[in-house]
């Protein structure tokens, strides 16, 4: 059943363009048909509800993000280099899921009431403890200062890195690998002159 994958696959890219660009609440499922270039009763063989897209939407890029981070941590580098490759890690997943990004952003309070949140909030939990344990590690080792907590330079960190999808978009001269090397620099090292 390829062709059905394919277009399972279509209609939850066409869905998050959507979902992004005018909300969950305000796209309808007929906008998201027609989009794809089928009826919206047709959407229905694939997905039973808007919600299932979401779901489906925010669960692969929130696993996508969790196996990269995963990876990440099971490596036995310092952690300063554990924190560059999260922020790059991150940035490739916002790269490829931009929509997925804006809408996890936007929707907090209404992906909540969706059937599959708890698996939602445990990934996103973990993804939390997966940057504490980096920062609280190198604090602990002298890599990072200690006077601010771990969990709000974790928030310094996930609010620039997140909320980078609204305003950074990759070009040929400023692509997302030398955006994300800028991003490690800045942070691990400041924004005085070397």
């Amino acid at each position: 059943m390829p062709g059905s994958q394919d277009r399972r696959t279509a209609i939850l890219e066409h869905a998050a363009d959507l979902f992004a660009a005018k909300g969950i609440v305000a796209t309808t499922v007929r906008e998201i048909a027609d989009s794809v270039g089928i009826l919206s009763g047709s959407l229905y063989h694939h997905f039973k509800s808007k919600d299932e897209m979401v779901g489906a939407i925010i669960t692969s890029y929130l696993d996508d993000l969790a196996s990269h981070y995963a990876e990440i941590t099971a490596s036995d580098t310092a952690p300063r280099a554990k924190v560059a490759e999260l922020v790059r890690g991150s940035l490739a997943v916002i790269e490829a899921h931009p929509h997925a990004t804006e809408i996890y952003q936007n929707s907090g309070s209404y992906l909540t009431s969706l059937e599959g949140y708890d698996h939602i909030k445990v990934v996103a939990n973990t993804i939390q403890k997966t940057w504490i344990t980096v920062l609280d590690e190198g604090a602990a080792h002298g890599e990072f200062r200690s006077d601010i907590p771990a969990r709000v330079l974790y928030r310094m960190l996930r609010d620039a890195l997140w909320l980078s999808v609204r305003w950074f978009k990759p070009t040929d001269e400023y692509p997302m690998s030398k955006f994300a090397d800028d991003f490690c620099s800045t942070f691990l090292d400041g924004i005085v002159p070397r």
